[in-house]
């Protein structure tokens, strides 16, 4: 947990370097020339040998909760399908059952503020795939992202949640009660560390995760400048297949769609 809070080491870096080194743990203890040979900086190389005190006992106390759990890239239960993307993040921190991200699974996926229809068609789709056994994963947004949670959930499945927190963090706070019915019932992933807070740069970042553990992407509803269409964009560069629903050419919400199934989405009824 020490690299992971490190400044300047970001997901992709940080595997290139555990790869270098032999791993997370001994690239902690890898002498402070070889790092810097490396071209790690000075702030770097000191948090690796100096850890902040409170940040390390924050980390401690948050992996004694019950069901939380930190996995590293080099970890064996890393999901594979996520450790082969380009930038795959350095590890997880996961709240609830770890098991369901081996689970085969779709990205349901849609605006912030849909149409009544798109949220009547999110809830059908994330249930029926629910009962033909898959898991449903998104990133507990409104609307879209939420909705489809709670559906998988009501229909008996299980369904997991890609963060732009800390898994210990709940944003929106209207998803309060939705995020520990998903703690009880699914799991809660993050790559960033307890307490992280919501930033607008995280959620572009996590999208590559939620795209990353599924097989596929189902676009509900889109605007043209939907941050949606980058987690379909960043579905198609990792081999992940992409669907969308076409709707009425009156609702903006759909022209992110159009646009998808215009570049090679699957038409889905």
């Amino acid at each position: 947990m020490i690299a992971l809070r490190a400044p300047r080491l970001g997901g992709a870096k940080l595997v290139r370097l555990a790869e270098k080194f032999g791993g997370m743990e001994q690239l902690v203890k890898t002498p402070a020339a070889a790092l810097r040979k490396a071209g790690l900086k000075e702030d770097s190389i000191a948090a690796l040998r100096q850890p902040d005190p409170e940040l390390l006992e924050l980390d401690h106390d948050w992996l004694a909760r019950p069901g939380c759990q930190l996995l590293t890239w080099d970890d064996e239960r890393f999901p594979a399908l996520l450790r082969d993307i380009p930038s795959a993040p350095a590890a997880l921190y996961l709240d609830g059952d770890p098991d369901l991200l081996w689970q085969p699974q779709v990205a349901v996926i849609g605006s912030r503020n849909p149409t009544a229809g798109g949220k009547d068609n999110a809830r059908d789709f994330a249930a029926e795939l629910t009962r033909c056994g898959m898991t449903i994963t998104s990133g507990m947004a409104s609307g879209i992202d939420s909705t489809a949670h709670a559906a998988a959930l009501e229909a008996g499945g299980s369904t997991i949640a890609v963060l732009g927190t800390g898994v210990d963090q709940v944003y929106p706070a209207s998803s309060r009660a939705l995020a520990e019915n998903i703690r009880e019932r699914g799991v809660l992933v993050s790559e960033f560390p307890p307490g992280t807070r919501a930033k607008r740069e995280h959620f572009p970042s996590r999208n590559r995760i939620i795209s990353g553990l599924s097989l596929g992407v189902l676009v509900i509803e889109a605007g043209l400048r939907s941050g949606t269409l980058i987690t379909a964009r960043l579905a198609g560069n990792q081999g992940r297949e992409v669907f969308a629903l076409p709707g009425s050419i009156h609702n903006p919400m759909a022209k992110g769609c159009h646009r998808l199934i215009r570049d090679g989405a699957k038409l889905v009824e």
